[in-house]
Order: C-alpha cells, then structure tokens, then sequence
C-alpha cells in the first residue's frame, strides 16, 4: 500500500467515527452541552472542518497574512473581534443546521483528500508565528496531513464523550 492510501485511509477512518458521533442527532442536540466542557457536537463539526480547511490552505499556500492575536494577553471578559469570531467556530448557531454544517465538512474533506492524492508531501511551508510552535519551523504536508488525522481523531474522543452524555450513543465498546 502506498503511503498516500494510508493517509488517505486513516483520514476517512478517523473522519467516519467522528461523524457517527452526530448521526441521527437533532439541531438542538448539536448544540447542547451536556458535559462539564462547553464542547458541543455542532460546534465540534464546525471547528474540524474549519481546522482542516486552514491547513489545507496552509499546504498551498503557507501561513495566512492576518493579525496576531496575542493570545496570552487577551482580555477574555471582552475578546477581539477575531477572538469572538473564532470562538463562534465552536458553536452551532442560530440559523445553521447539523446537516449543513456536516455538508461543509464533507466538501472540505474532499478538498483535502485530493490534496492528498496529488501534492509533494515533502514539500514545506514555514509554520505561523504563535506560542505553540517553535520560532523559525516548518512543516511538510506530510506532517500537516498527518496533524489533520491526529486532530480529528482527538475531537472524534471529545465527540464520543459529548453524544454518550446525550443518549448514550457509543461510537466503538
């Protein structure tokens, strides 16, 4: 098997079990928050595919041109606009549906799946200037596809958590 399958197959696993945490769920079961996090499933959608979106863009393009956020200085009583917008990304909002939120994911996925299956995966980008990575790194798009999984993986446990609180519902045991 080559390596691009491999990503590729472990993208759609990881990216299969995360879904199945939503299926069947209401809007207003998307959006509620039964555990002890403010984590909801909706929300969860929104920011992994928004996540994935960014590092797909960032494969093509290296790190967005945007503001800082100091992100170790904000006033969290009254964030930024850029703060609350990303925050937003967290939440399923009035007026967005489970099904559309999932729709967006779907397309963003195919995005990246076809990423996967045509870019150098050693081409690199350098990483943003933030706190969490080294100054002066770089990463190829093999280690950001290999983060993707990592990622949804990670939010496919959150998930998990959040629909069991909900009714139960396991996606594996």
């Amino acid at each position: 098997m080559s390596e691009r399958t491999d990503l590729l197959e472990s993208l759609r696993k990881h990216r299969e079990l995360f879904l199945l945490t939503v299926r069947g769920l209401t809007d207003d079961q998307a959006r509620s928050a039964p555990t002890a996090s403010e984590l909801t499933l909706g929300g969860l959608v929104k920011h992994v595919a928004s996540t994935e979106q960014e590092w797909t863009r960032f494969v093509l393009d290296g790190p967005a041109d945007q503001n800082q956020v100091d992100w170790l200085d904000i006033d969290w009583t009254d964030p930024p606009p850029e703060v609350k917008a990303r925050q937003e990304g967290f939440r399923l909002l009035e007026g967005e549906t489970l099904d559309g939120v999932v729709a967006d994911y779907r397309a963003v996925a195919s995005v990246t799946d076809r990423l996967v299956e045509t870019t150098d995966l050693d081409a690199t980008q350098p990483l943003p200037e933030a706190p969490w990575f080294e100054p002066g790194a770089s990463w190829s798009a093999r280690r950001v596809f290999l983060h993707v999984v990592a990622e949804t993986a990670q939010h496919a446990g959150h998930a998990d958590i959040i629909r069991e609180s909900i009714d139960g519902q396991k996606s594996m045991g």
